[in-house]
């Protein structure tokens, strides 16, 4: 009987980690064209709502889900000590927070302005939860195992419980960005470039996510 456990997939984590990269290259450069060529561009402030309204997907597919990915393989990606690799993971995950938070800022705004309403859809819905529970996450995780840390024992049965807690919370954010892409295409219209882009943008999203999963339980190396 094979064990359950990484090595019986007979593969490393690095090819995986390389191609989940080429991944998050892709979809972070099509939906940056998407907003820059396609949408208008972005801007927080501009009279052009629809630039106020692309921040949105564009930081919340480059916070929670590119730069989240990151840091959920750091542990796999970079050669140092626990403590570092637990550093950059704390920081890169921090850094994905508050792209999604101003992400989420931003469709607020769009919505005040164009006074659309709020919080009515399944997308809104996983977006808020998401984003919630990323901080909390966030916080939980910086308490307990960085400073000012729980006891070791305590550390070692928490953990298993953050690592599942972390992958729920990405998965949760790729499923949102699964509806929220959705929300991006006009249904029954032509299949345009801005379409196609949409959609090529969460199919890759789709890949990177699953590249993520298998990375977390592959070994470094045999």
């Amino acid at each position: 009987m094979a064990l359950k456990d990484g090595s019986s997939f007979r593969l490393t984590a690095l090819p995986v980690i390389v191609v989940a990269n080429v991944l998050s290259l892709a979809f972070v450069t099509l939906i940056l064209v998407w907003a820059l060529h396609f949408q208008g561009g972005l801007g927080f402030k501009s009279e052009n709502v629809q630039q106020i309204f692309n921040i949105h997907p564009v930081l919340m597919i480059i916070g929670p889900i590119f730069i989240g990915g990151e840091a959920i393989m750091v542990y796999k990606t970079v050669s140092s000590t626990k403590k570092v690799q637990k550093l950059i993971h704390l920081v890169l995950h921090l850094v994905a927070l508050v792209l999604g938070i101003v992400g989420i800022t931003a469709v607020f705004k769009f919505q005040h302005d164009v006074r659309l309403g709020s919080l009515r859809t399944l997308h809104s819905w996983l977006g808020i939860a998401t984003i919630s529970l990323y901080g909390l996450q966030w916080l939980f995780a910086t308490f307990s195992f960085w400073f000012p840390r729980a006891a070791t024992t305590t550390r070692a049965k928490l953990l298993p419980w953050h690592w599942f807690a972390g992958m729920v919370i990405f998965l949760m954010a790729v499923m949102t960005a699964e509806t929220g892409l959705n929300r991006l295409t006009v249904p029954g219209g032509s299949l345009d470039s801005p379409s196609l882009i949409v959609n090529f943008t969460g199919l890759l999203i789709l890949l990177f996510a699953i590249t993520v999963s298998l990375s977390v339980i592959l070994p470094r190396t045999h």
